[in-house]
Protein backbone atom coordinates (compact mmCIF):
# COMPACT_ATOMS: atom_id res chain seq x y z
CA UNK A 1 0.00 0.00 0.00
CA UNK A 2 1.61 3.31 -1.05
CA UNK A 3 0.59 6.80 1.03
CA UNK A 4 1.58 10.17 -0.83
CA UNK A 5 1.27 13.05 1.52
CA UNK A 6 -0.27 15.39 -1.11
CA UNK A 7 -0.21 18.07 1.71
CA UNK A 8 1.24 18.18 5.47
CA UNK A 9 0.18 21.35 6.96
CA UNK A 10 -2.74 22.71 9.22
CA UNK A 11 -6.14 23.04 7.64
CA UNK A 12 -5.12 27.34 6.88
CA UNK A 13 -1.64 25.84 5.52
CA UNK A 14 1.65 26.68 6.53
CA UNK A 15 2.57 29.79 6.29
CA UNK A 16 -1.01 31.07 7.04
CA UNK A 17 -2.28 33.81 4.57
CA UNK A 18 -1.74 37.18 6.02
CA UNK A 19 0.16 35.85 9.51
CA UNK A 20 3.55 37.86 10.57
CA UNK A 21 4.66 35.35 12.99
CA UNK A 22 8.80 34.23 12.73
CA UNK A 23 7.34 30.46 12.18
CA UNK A 24 5.29 31.60 9.12
CA UNK A 25 7.97 33.85 8.18
CA UNK A 26 10.78 31.17 7.90
CA UNK A 27 8.24 28.20 6.43
CA UNK A 28 10.18 28.39 3.23
CA UNK A 29 10.88 25.63 0.22
CA UNK A 30 10.22 22.06 1.51
CA UNK A 31 9.44 23.58 5.15
CA UNK A 32 6.19 25.44 2.81
CA UNK A 33 2.82 23.14 3.88
CA UNK A 34 0.00 22.70 2.43
CA UNK A 35 -3.04 21.69 4.28
CA UNK A 36 -3.03 17.72 4.83
CA UNK A 37 -4.28 15.69 2.46
CA UNK A 38 -3.84 11.88 1.68
CA UNK A 39 -3.64 9.95 -1.29
CA UNK A 40 -3.63 6.11 -0.81
CA UNK A 41 -3.05 3.49 -3.49
CA UNK A 42 -3.99 6.56 -6.15
CA UNK A 43 -7.72 5.15 -5.36
CA UNK A 44 -8.57 6.79 -1.88
CA UNK A 45 -8.05 10.54 -0.93
CA UNK A 46 -8.39 11.18 2.53
CA UNK A 47 -9.71 14.96 3.10
CA UNK A 48 -10.71 17.17 -0.03
CA UNK A 49 -8.17 20.64 0.18
CA UNK A 50 -7.61 23.83 -1.66
CA UNK A 51 -5.57 22.67 -4.77
CA UNK A 52 -5.43 19.06 -3.58
CA UNK A 53 -5.18 18.17 -8.04
CA UNK A 54 -2.19 20.46 -8.60
CA UNK A 55 -0.54 18.82 -5.67
CA UNK A 56 -0.92 15.60 -7.09
CA UNK A 57 0.38 16.39 -10.44
CA UNK A 58 3.59 18.09 -8.27
CA UNK A 59 3.47 14.76 -6.52
CA UNK A 60 3.92 12.70 -9.87
CA UNK A 61 0.29 11.25 -9.55
CA UNK A 62 -3.41 11.71 -11.51
CA UNK A 63 -6.54 11.93 -9.40
CA UNK A 64 -8.34 10.06 -12.07
CA UNK A 65 -8.27 6.65 -10.87
CA UNK A 66 -9.61 7.84 -6.73
CA UNK A 67 -12.99 6.08 -6.14
CA UNK A 68 -13.26 7.46 -2.31
CA UNK A 69 -13.07 10.68 -1.39
CA UNK A 70 -13.41 10.96 2.51
CA UNK A 71 -13.56 13.90 4.83
CA UNK A 72 -12.22 13.57 8.37
CA UNK A 73 -13.21 17.00 9.76
CA UNK A 74 -15.28 20.04 8.75
CA UNK A 75 -13.43 22.56 6.06
CA UNK A 76 -13.63 26.43 7.23
CA UNK A 77 -13.78 28.74 4.96
CA UNK A 78 -14.83 28.93 1.50
CA UNK A 79 -16.34 26.19 -0.36
CA UNK A 80 -13.46 23.78 -1.59
CA UNK A 81 -14.66 23.14 -5.47
CA UNK A 82 -14.39 19.56 -6.61
CA UNK A 83 -12.01 18.43 -8.90
CA UNK A 84 -14.02 17.35 -12.68
CA UNK A 85 -14.25 13.45 -12.03
CA UNK A 86 -13.75 12.96 -8.32
CA UNK A 87 -16.46 11.45 -6.45
CA UNK A 88 -18.78 13.41 -4.43
CA UNK A 89 -16.68 13.71 -0.49
CA UNK A 90 -18.45 12.04 2.07
CA UNK A 91 -17.79 11.38 6.41
CA UNK A 92 -18.35 7.94 7.34
CA UNK A 93 -20.54 7.52 10.63
CA UNK A 94 -18.01 6.40 13.27
CA UNK A 95 -17.94 2.23 13.67
CA UNK A 96 -18.94 2.09 10.26
CA UNK A 97 -16.68 0.19 7.70
CA UNK A 98 -16.74 0.12 3.98
CA UNK A 99 -14.72 -1.82 1.35
CA UNK A 100 -12.98 -0.34 -1.98
CA UNK A 101 -13.79 -2.64 -4.86
CA UNK A 102 -9.71 -2.36 -5.14
CA UNK A 103 -9.37 -4.19 -2.26
CA UNK A 104 -9.26 -1.21 0.21
CA UNK A 105 -10.89 -1.60 3.57
CA UNK A 106 -11.36 1.26 5.65
CA UNK A 107 -12.98 2.10 9.23
CA UNK A 108 -14.13 5.32 10.80
CA UNK A 109 -13.21 5.54 14.67
CA UNK A 110 -14.52 8.07 16.77
CA UNK A 111 -12.57 11.23 18.20
CA UNK A 112 -12.42 12.75 21.20
CA UNK A 113 -12.76 16.35 20.00
CA UNK A 114 -14.85 16.34 16.62
CA UNK A 115 -13.79 14.76 13.38
CA UNK A 116 -13.21 11.30 12.61
CA UNK A 117 -10.33 9.05 12.31
CA UNK A 118 -9.49 6.41 9.46
CA UNK A 119 -7.95 2.72 9.56
CA UNK A 120 -7.38 1.45 6.22
CA UNK A 121 -6.22 -1.86 5.34
CA UNK A 122 -4.29 -2.35 2.42
CA UNK A 123 -4.98 -5.72 0.28
CA UNK A 124 -1.66 -6.86 1.35
CA UNK A 125 -2.75 -6.50 4.89
CA UNK A 126 -0.43 -3.07 5.66
CA UNK A 127 -2.47 -1.16 8.36
CA UNK A 128 -2.49 2.68 8.08
CA UNK A 129 -4.47 5.28 10.65
CA UNK A 130 -4.97 8.66 9.53
CA UNK A 131 -6.34 11.25 12.36
CA UNK A 132 -7.99 14.59 11.94
CA UNK A 133 -6.20 18.03 13.29
CA UNK A 134 -6.63 18.34 17.01
CA UNK A 135 -7.90 14.41 17.80
CA UNK A 136 -7.08 11.57 19.32
CA UNK A 137 -9.43 8.47 19.27
CA UNK A 138 -11.89 8.08 21.80
CA UNK A 139 -11.99 4.97 23.94
CA UNK A 140 -9.07 3.22 22.45
CA UNK A 141 -7.73 2.36 25.83
CA UNK A 142 -10.64 2.32 27.69
CA UNK A 143 -11.55 -0.53 25.51
CA UNK A 144 -7.74 -2.52 25.80
CA UNK A 145 -8.64 -1.92 30.06
CA UNK A 146 -12.04 -3.62 29.88
CA UNK A 147 -10.84 -6.47 28.71
CA UNK A 148 -10.91 -6.20 24.98
CA UNK A 149 -8.63 -8.24 22.61
CA UNK A 150 -5.30 -6.63 22.45
CA UNK A 151 -4.39 -3.80 19.38
CA UNK A 152 -2.15 -4.80 16.61
CA UNK A 153 0.06 -2.09 16.26
CA UNK A 154 -0.14 0.26 13.09
CA UNK A 155 2.34 0.12 10.14
CA UNK A 156 1.91 3.72 9.74
CA UNK A 157 0.59 6.67 11.52
CA UNK A 158 -0.47 9.97 10.15
CA UNK A 159 -1.66 12.33 13.52
CA UNK A 160 -1.64 15.76 14.95
CA UNK A 161 1.98 14.94 17.31
CA UNK A 162 2.65 18.65 17.47
CA UNK A 163 -0.59 19.85 18.64
CA UNK A 164 -2.01 16.67 20.24
CA UNK A 165 1.14 14.80 21.82
CA UNK A 166 -1.08 12.31 24.37
CA UNK A 167 -3.00 11.06 20.74
CA UNK A 168 0.64 9.34 20.21
CA UNK A 169 0.59 8.44 24.13
CA UNK A 170 -3.02 6.91 23.72
CA UNK A 171 -1.98 4.54 21.15
CA UNK A 172 1.60 3.55 22.62
CA UNK A 173 -0.55 2.87 26.10
CA UNK A 174 -3.19 0.75 23.62
CA UNK A 175 -0.30 -0.79 22.07
CA UNK A 176 -1.52 0.73 18.82
CA UNK A 177 1.76 2.23 17.85
CA UNK A 178 4.62 -0.18 18.50
CA UNK A 179 8.49 0.26 18.01
CA UNK A 180 8.28 -0.82 14.11
CA UNK A 181 5.29 2.19 13.80
CA UNK A 182 6.91 4.80 11.68
CA UNK A 183 4.36 8.11 13.07
CA UNK A 184 4.62 10.95 10.38
CA UNK A 185 3.39 14.26 11.45
CA UNK A 186 0.65 16.39 9.93
CA UNK A 187 -1.45 19.03 10.04
CA UNK A 188 1.66 20.62 11.14
CA UNK A 189 0.93 24.89 12.13
CA UNK A 190 2.95 27.60 12.86
CA UNK A 191 3.15 26.98 16.64
CA UNK A 192 6.28 24.95 16.20
CA UNK A 193 9.33 26.83 14.18
CA UNK A 194 10.28 24.81 11.04
CA UNK A 195 12.79 23.42 9.77
CA UNK A 196 15.42 21.85 12.41
CA UNK A 197 13.63 22.55 15.35
CA UNK A 198 10.24 20.90 14.46
CA UNK A 199 12.44 17.76 13.45
CA UNK A 200 14.08 17.55 17.10
CA UNK A 201 10.67 17.93 18.73
CA UNK A 202 9.36 15.49 16.69
CA UNK A 203 12.31 12.87 16.83
CA UNK A 204 12.30 12.92 20.77
CA UNK A 205 9.08 12.11 20.54
CA UNK A 206 9.44 9.15 17.60
CA UNK A 207 8.25 10.67 14.93
CA UNK A 208 9.43 12.41 11.97
CA UNK A 209 7.95 15.11 9.33
CA UNK A 210 8.16 15.00 5.83
CA UNK A 211 7.95 17.62 2.69
CA UNK A 212 4.53 17.50 0.99
CA UNK A 213 4.41 15.20 -2.13
CA UNK A 214 6.28 12.39 -0.74
CA UNK A 215 5.50 9.10 -1.05
CA UNK A 216 5.77 6.33 1.74
CA UNK A 217 5.37 1.93 1.28
CA UNK A 218 3.29 1.42 3.91
CA UNK A 219 5.05 -1.55 6.15
CA UNK A 220 8.31 -1.31 4.38
CA UNK A 221 11.09 -0.77 6.41
CA UNK A 222 11.46 3.09 7.70
CA UNK A 223 14.10 4.46 9.73
CA UNK A 224 12.10 5.34 12.39
CA UNK A 225 13.53 8.35 14.86
CA UNK A 226 15.02 6.49 18.18
CA UNK A 227 13.97 8.38 21.31
CA UNK A 228 17.22 9.60 22.81
CA UNK A 229 17.56 7.50 26.45
CA UNK A 230 19.44 9.77 28.24
CA UNK A 231 18.52 13.40 28.24
CA UNK A 232 20.38 16.60 30.09
CA UNK A 233 17.58 20.10 29.39
CA UNK A 234 20.35 23.04 31.09
CA UNK A 235 19.04 26.39 31.33
CA UNK A 236 19.02 29.32 33.39
CA UNK A 237 15.87 30.20 35.57
CA UNK A 238 12.81 30.89 33.69
CA UNK A 239 14.45 30.07 30.22
CA UNK A 240 11.60 27.29 29.56
CA UNK A 241 13.98 24.11 30.64
CA UNK A 242 11.14 22.37 32.49
CA UNK A 243 8.76 22.87 29.48
CA UNK A 244 11.30 21.90 27.53
CA UNK A 245 11.43 18.42 28.87
CA UNK A 246 8.17 17.96 29.50
CA UNK A 247 7.58 18.57 25.59
CA UNK A 248 10.27 15.79 25.21
CA UNK A 249 8.32 13.13 27.21
CA UNK A 250 4.77 14.36 26.28
CA UNK A 251 3.67 11.81 23.55
CA UNK A 252 4.49 8.56 26.09
CA UNK A 253 1.54 7.27 28.29
CA UNK A 254 3.50 7.35 32.01
CA UNK A 255 6.07 9.62 33.11
CA UNK A 256 7.25 9.08 36.88
CA UNK A 257 7.80 12.98 37.42
CA UNK A 258 10.47 13.40 40.24
CA UNK A 259 10.17 16.42 42.14
CA UNK A 260 13.59 17.34 44.18
CA UNK A 261 12.55 20.13 45.97
CA UNK A 262 10.10 18.90 48.33
CA UNK A 263 7.41 20.35 50.20
CA UNK A 264 7.95 23.43 51.95
CA UNK A 265 5.64 24.19 54.70
CA UNK A 266 3.97 27.73 54.93
CA UNK A 267 5.96 28.79 51.53
CA UNK A 268 2.77 29.83 49.41
CA UNK A 269 5.31 31.08 46.93
CA UNK A 270 6.74 27.76 46.70
CA UNK A 271 3.72 26.20 46.84
CA UNK A 272 2.23 28.23 44.02
CA UNK A 273 5.35 26.87 41.91
CA UNK A 274 4.59 23.57 42.35
CA UNK A 275 1.04 23.67 41.69
CA UNK A 276 1.93 25.40 38.28
CA UNK A 277 4.02 22.69 37.26
CA UNK A 278 1.33 19.61 38.13
CA UNK A 279 -0.88 21.27 36.45
CA UNK A 280 0.56 21.53 33.05
CA UNK A 281 1.50 17.65 33.45
CA UNK A 282 -0.81 15.46 31.85
CA UNK A 283 -3.09 13.64 34.31
CA UNK A 284 -1.58 9.86 33.49
CA UNK A 285 2.02 11.20 35.04
CA UNK A 286 2.72 9.96 38.35
CA UNK A 287 4.88 12.37 40.89
CA UNK A 288 7.92 11.25 42.99
CA UNK A 289 8.85 13.98 45.53
CA UNK A 290 12.11 12.45 46.27
CA UNK A 291 16.34 12.71 45.85
CA UNK A 292 16.95 9.42 46.41
CA UNK A 293 17.50 8.99 42.91
CA UNK A 294 19.91 6.04 42.54
CA UNK A 295 17.28 3.41 43.30
CA UNK A 296 14.55 4.60 40.90
CA UNK A 297 17.34 4.50 37.83
CA UNK A 298 18.56 1.25 38.75
CA UNK A 299 14.34 0.40 38.62
CA UNK A 300 12.63 -0.75 34.95
CA UNK A 301 9.73 1.13 34.37
CA UNK A 302 8.35 4.16 32.50
CA UNK A 303 10.52 6.95 31.96
CA UNK A 304 11.72 9.48 34.48
CA UNK A 305 11.74 13.04 34.27
CA UNK A 306 13.76 14.53 37.02
CA UNK A 307 13.18 18.27 38.25
CA UNK A 308 15.95 19.10 38.52
CA UNK A 309 19.37 18.55 39.62
CA UNK A 310 20.06 21.62 41.16
CA UNK A 311 18.22 20.76 43.85
CA UNK A 312 19.37 17.48 44.06
CA UNK A 313 22.70 18.76 44.55
CA UNK A 314 21.48 21.45 47.06
CA UNK A 315 19.94 18.13 49.16
CA UNK A 316 23.49 16.18 48.82
CA UNK A 317 25.32 19.13 50.14
CA UNK A 318 23.22 19.59 53.26
CA UNK A 319 23.36 16.17 53.99
CA UNK A 320 27.73 16.41 53.69
CA UNK A 321 27.63 19.39 56.01
CA UNK A 322 29.43 21.12 52.46
CA UNK A 323 28.54 24.96 53.47
CA UNK A 324 30.93 24.50 56.98
CA UNK A 325 34.19 24.94 55.42
CA UNK A 326 35.62 22.56 58.28
CA UNK A 327 33.18 20.10 57.48
CA UNK A 328 34.40 20.37 54.25
CA UNK A 329 37.94 20.10 54.41
CA UNK A 330 37.35 17.09 56.26
CA UNK A 331 35.46 14.66 54.59
CA UNK A 332 32.81 16.89 53.35
CA UNK A 333 33.71 17.35 49.51
CA UNK A 334 35.16 13.37 48.95
CA UNK A 335 31.36 12.60 50.27
CA UNK A 336 30.05 15.31 47.77
CA UNK A 337 32.53 13.52 45.20
CA UNK A 338 31.32 9.61 45.78
CA UNK A 339 27.04 10.66 45.76
CA UNK A 340 27.87 12.30 42.24
CA UNK A 341 29.72 9.27 41.52
CA UNK A 342 27.11 7.13 42.57
CA UNK A 343 24.06 9.11 40.63
CA UNK A 344 26.88 9.06 37.30
CA UNK A 345 27.28 5.65 37.58
CA UNK A 346 23.50 4.85 37.99
CA UNK A 347 22.58 7.06 35.22
CA UNK A 348 24.89 4.79 33.06
CA UNK A 349 23.49 1.74 34.11
CA UNK A 350 20.21 2.64 33.48
CA UNK A 351 17.50 0.69 30.90
CA UNK A 352 14.65 3.39 31.29
CA UNK A 353 14.19 6.65 29.11
CA UNK A 354 15.79 9.64 31.42
CA UNK A 355 15.21 13.74 30.94
CA UNK A 356 16.98 15.51 33.38
CA UNK A 357 16.81 19.43 34.21
CA UNK A 358 19.56 21.48 35.62
CA UNK A 359 20.52 24.54 36.31
CA UNK A 360 23.28 26.85 34.13
CA UNK A 361 24.89 28.82 36.45
CA UNK A 362 28.43 30.66 36.68
CA UNK A 363 27.90 33.02 33.61
CA UNK A 364 26.93 35.94 35.36
CA UNK A 365 27.51 37.74 39.06
CA UNK A 366 30.80 35.65 41.36
CA UNK A 367 28.59 34.92 44.30
CA UNK A 368 29.80 37.13 47.04
CA UNK A 369 30.02 34.16 50.02
CA UNK A 370 32.12 30.94 49.70
CA UNK A 371 29.49 28.78 50.34
CA UNK A 372 27.44 30.46 46.90
CA UNK A 373 30.98 29.94 45.21
CA UNK A 374 31.12 26.46 46.31
CA UNK A 375 27.53 25.63 45.22
CA UNK A 376 28.26 27.23 41.85
CA UNK A 377 31.48 25.27 40.91
CA UNK A 378 29.88 22.01 42.76
CA UNK A 379 26.96 22.57 40.07
CA UNK A 380 29.01 23.18 37.08
CA UNK A 381 30.65 19.90 37.87
CA UNK A 382 27.55 17.69 38.36
CA UNK A 383 26.48 19.12 34.87
CA UNK A 384 29.20 18.29 33.20
CA UNK A 385 29.91 14.53 34.57
CA UNK A 386 26.04 14.23 34.17
CA UNK A 387 25.98 15.31 30.44
CA UNK A 388 28.79 12.90 29.90
CA UNK A 389 26.57 10.12 30.49
CA UNK A 390 23.48 11.07 28.18
CA UNK A 391 23.43 11.01 24.27
CA UNK A 392 21.38 14.21 24.15
CA UNK A 393 22.28 17.55 25.92
CA UNK A 394 20.50 20.76 25.09
CA UNK A 395 21.08 24.18 26.24
CA UNK A 396 16.99 26.22 26.54
CA UNK A 397 18.09 30.56 26.13
CA UNK A 398 14.98 32.81 26.05
CA UNK A 399 12.49 29.49 25.17
CA UNK A 400 14.76 28.36 22.53
CA UNK A 401 16.51 24.93 22.55
CA UNK A 402 20.00 24.80 21.51
CA UNK A 403 21.42 21.03 20.98
CA UNK A 404 24.93 20.81 21.76
CA UNK A 405 24.95 17.26 21.79
CA UNK A 406 22.85 14.62 19.86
Amino acid sequence: MDVTVLGTGAPAGLPRPGCSCAACATALGADARAATSVLVDGVLLLDLTPGVAFAAVRAGHSLGGVRQVLLSHPHEGPAVEVPAGLPQPVRVPDGRELTLLTGQRVRALAMDAGGTGYAVTGPGGQRLLYLPPGGAPAGLAAGLAAGAKPVVPYDLVLTDVVGRPDALARLRAAGAVGPGTDVVAVHLDHDVPPGGEVRRRLAAAGARAVPDGTTLAVGAYAKVPEVPRRTLVLGGARSGKSVEAERRLASFPEVLYVATGGSRSGDTEWAARVAAHRERRPGSWRTAETCDLVPLLAKDGPPLLIDCLSLWLTDAMDAVGAWDDAEWASGGERALRERVRELTCALRAARRTVVAVSNEVGSGIVPATASGRRYRDELGRLNAAFANECEHVVLVVAGQALVLRG
